[in-house]
């Protein structure tokens, strides 16, 4: 990989050296057999073992990781036959939320979800995957859309918050998010949203008012960043990682509070080592979510929606 965590660079060390060891074994006349054996045995046991004990920090960066997949590539693989849809019918076209028609796994949908992009040049172009009121609009104006014709919503959330600029907050960045939150507490349509890395304040909210609200495994789901919790709490960035730890922002943390409804297992070591079997997890999560929320009365989804939010802010 080309981009190594800080917690994974002994991991990395191990598998340079089996590495160098393959290339040995290949071009020489070594038996190295045992070795490798050995080695590729260690790695998996440190791997495993890695992953198993990662702090809520941790957890935090394995969600930003740059070679997770985004949302381009949860269309590419699960949706067929996909047509994007562009503009807010009012001031433009906003790149950090892709979105548009198509079919999951036969059943026609309506897909929205954030987009951080994959090199400098796209992640600039995408805007690091951070909505300006256009994009919000355009989530509202293609749910309503998705209501009219009875198109099931699914959503992928991957930000770290809304756009903080001040054009943004000129252009009505609050009352777009709040116009989103309306909209999807209002659908008569199934709505399942899935966090496939960072789920970041009322930028994520705006797309995850859902039926079925699915997280995996190493994503993660907060108010703030642990970096901007840190900052108002202790005056220092520093802190992040204790901030992290007071959140509860981890998908075992979020669905012991019943934030979330289900959480979906990645491979080991992470949706970055393996995109396309994780992809093909989530696809198999979302099929068994949204499938039973076909067969339900429009009204009834809009009343267990809300329920479901109001039963949130109830005192346990």
């Amino acid at each position: 990989m080309s981009f190594v965590l800080d917690f994974e660079k002994p991991l990395q060390e191990l598998e340079d050296r089996l590495d160098d060891l393959k290339r040995l074994a290949t071009t020489g006349d070594l038996n190295l057999l045992d070795e490798l054996g050995t080695l590729e045995k260690k790695s998996q046991k440190l791997l495993k073992d890695t992953y198993a004990r990662l702090t809520p920090w941790q957890t935090v960066q394995v969600a930003r990781h740059p070679n997770r997949p985004h949302t381009s590539a949860y269309i590419e693989q699960l949706i067929e036959n996909f047509v994007p849809l562009c503009g807010d019918r009012a001031f433009g076209e906003d790149p950090a939320i892709l979105a548009g028609m198509g079919s999951f796994r036969g059943t026609p949908v309506m897909v929205m979800g954030h987009e951080k992009g994959h090199d400098l040049e796209s992640r600039v172009h995408h805007n690091f995957g951070m909505p300006r009121p256009e994009g919000y609009r355009k989530v509202k104006r293609l749910m309503d859309l998705a209501h009219r014709f009875g198109l099931p919503i699914l959503t992928f959330i991957d930000t770290a918050g809304a756009h903080p600029g001040a054009d943004a907050e000129e252009r009505g960045q609050s009352e777009a998010i709040a116009s989103c939150l309306e909209k999807g507490l209002a659908v008569e349509v199934p709505f399942v949203t899935t966090i496939i890395g960072e789920g970041g304040s009322g930028g994520a909210v705006a797309l995850a008012t859902a039926n079925t609200l699915l997280m995996l495994e190493y994503s993660v789901y907060s108010v703030i960043s642990p970096e901007g919790c840190a900052s108002i709490l202790w005056r220092t960035r520093e802190k992040a990682p204790e901030a992290a730890l007071a959140q509860k922002m981890t998908a075992k943390d979020l669905l012991a509070l019943k934030v979330i409804d289900g959480v979906i297992p990645e491979v080991l070591g992470g949706a970055h080592r393996n995109p396309v079997a994780t992809i093909d997890q989530v696809g198999n999560a979302v099929e068994k979510a949204l499938f039973p929320l076909l067969s339900k009365a429009p009204h009834g989804l809009v009343q267990e929606r809300r329920q479901k939010f109001l039963r949130m802010g109830r005192a346990l």
